[in-house]
């Protein structure tokens, strides 16, 4: 059975998409579309408060994103010196929050140890960290639709045909794709099992008109995948490790 991610890919240098690889482990023929595209900003901005780890409690990271921002700030020679020499020791005394393990990492490779990574979910985290420190929110990335998105999904339904399952991995991957695959569907949409990583993306999904058929219990390939399998009435795959 065929499966569409709808999502942005890992690094290449990091190996295989383990979406990809979780799901092709379990017998699905799986494929991904990157969505979006991204533009980094505030960089200045962001190098300047992490030379200031005393006017902070800790540090929340958002997304893998936030930890390129941050590789950006540091191919700069004296900031990275100035990183390795004093700024990670002093960041290290507080915490770094994360959502996933994407995420926890890329934070491990900056030289930082991550903090909740098991937490499934942003509003979950935000809960944690709520009741311990307050906030101050930098936006380092801003998000805009991928220039080949409406082209790779036209190739895709030519070649591929429907697929048994489209997986949506952000409310934004909703905004740009939905509409467009709802067209190249027709009136086989009915027929798709429609699946989130998560319950934001599944909120985003319902107020669109298309409920998920499953949401992944924390944003994990594994948990994912057999999210999909409960929705198409299939056995479990052995996970794999």
């Amino acid at each position: 059975m065929k499966v569409l991610l709808l999502k942005d890919p890992k690094d290449k240098d990091s190996g295989p998409d383990p979406y990809i690889k979780e799901l092709q482990a379990c017998g699905f023929e799986a494929t991904l579309i990157p969505v979006l595209s991204f533009e980094f900003i505030s960089l200045e901005g962001l190098f300047e408060k992490l030379c200031h780890p005393e006017s902070y409690g800790g540090l929340v990271f958002t997304s893998p994103r936030a930890l390129e921002a941050i590789k950006i700030c540091l191919k700069e020679n004296s900031k990275n010196e100035a990183w390795s020499k004093c700024l990670k020791q002093m960041w290290n005394t507080k915490p770094a929050y994360v959502v996933g393990k994407a995420t926890a990492s890329l934070v491990e490779e900056i030289g930082l140890i991550p903090q909740g990574e098991k937490s499934g979910n942003a509003e979950k985290l935000a809960e944690y960290i709520c009741s311990s420190i307050a906030l101050e929110n930098l936006t380092v990335y801003q998000t805009t639709q991928h220039s080949d998105l409406q082209e790779s999904l036209n190739s895709y339904f030519s070649q591929q045909g429907i697929p048994a399952s489209i997986v949506f991995f952000s409310p934004s991957g909703v905004k740009f794709c939905l509409q467009h695959i709802q067209k190249l569907l027709g009136d086989f949409s009915n027929s798709i099992k429609f699946a989130a990583i998560g319950p934001t993306t599944a909120e985003a999904m319902e107020a669109a008109g298309i409920p998920a058929s499953c949401t992944a219990e924390s944003p994990t390939p594994q948990d994912l995948a057999a999210g999909i399998q409960k929705a198409l009435h299939l056995q479990n795959c052995s996970i794999s490790k």
